[in-house]
């Protein structure tokens, strides 16, 4: 038998230079000097308190559930924190060993021309909030305030260079994930 927790806080510390919202309807927006982030967080028995010094996720006689829902919110907005302040950046690098491949950004798509040598070229999805950039000719860098934004943008460009009908093993070109800040 375990013993029954009567009540989960979790603090959310928010630095000098950041501030929080919240709003009746459970959006909290976050303020800092790169920008604001807005999130909706609602559910019956957690909620979110404004503390002196920063933000309180609360649940009260928790049941497994709910206290993974209350750890994810504190994530959340842990990462919406560091979204303000610092951002996200999540570093690329594209591999190629015969044919070399040109990376560039045309608007918000990733064109990837020269893949193995195909005529066509791949696209990647480039999601509002994230800014690419192309250094060096094979490195990309994706960055940006929220972390799912960054992350799904760095996922659909690692994506768009997938091998098919070849054995991975031998043939590695492609695009991959190298470093996250």
């Amino acid at each position: 038998m375990m013993v029954q927790l009567d009540r989960i806080d979790h603090l959310v510390l928010l630095p000098d230079g950041v501030s929080a919202n919240l709003s009746e309807d459970g959006d909290i927006t976050i303020t800092g000097s790169g920008g604001s982030l807005t999130r909706s967080f609602i559910h019956k028995k957690i909620s979110v308190l404004q503390d002196g010094s920063g933000l309180i996720v609360r649940v009260d006689l928790p049941r497994r559930k709910e206290k993974a829902i209350a750890g994810t919110w504190n994530a959340h907005l842990n990462n919406m924190v560091k979204g303000v302040t610092d951002g996200f950046t999540y570093r690329l690098k594209a591999v190629y060993s015969h044919f070399p491949m040109t990376l560039k950004v045309e608007g918000n798509n990733f064109v990837v021309n020269n893949y193995f040598g195909e005529r066509v070229p791949r696209r990647a999805d480039i999601l509002n909030g994230a800014t690419v950039k192309v250094q060096n000719k094979v490195e990309v860098v994706v960055s940006g305030m929220d972390r799912e934004v960054v992350g799904q943008t760095a996922a659909n460009i690692e994506r768009s260079c997938t091998v098919k009908n070849r054995d991975r093993r031998v043939f590695q070109d492609g695009i991959y994930l190298v470093g996250k800040e």
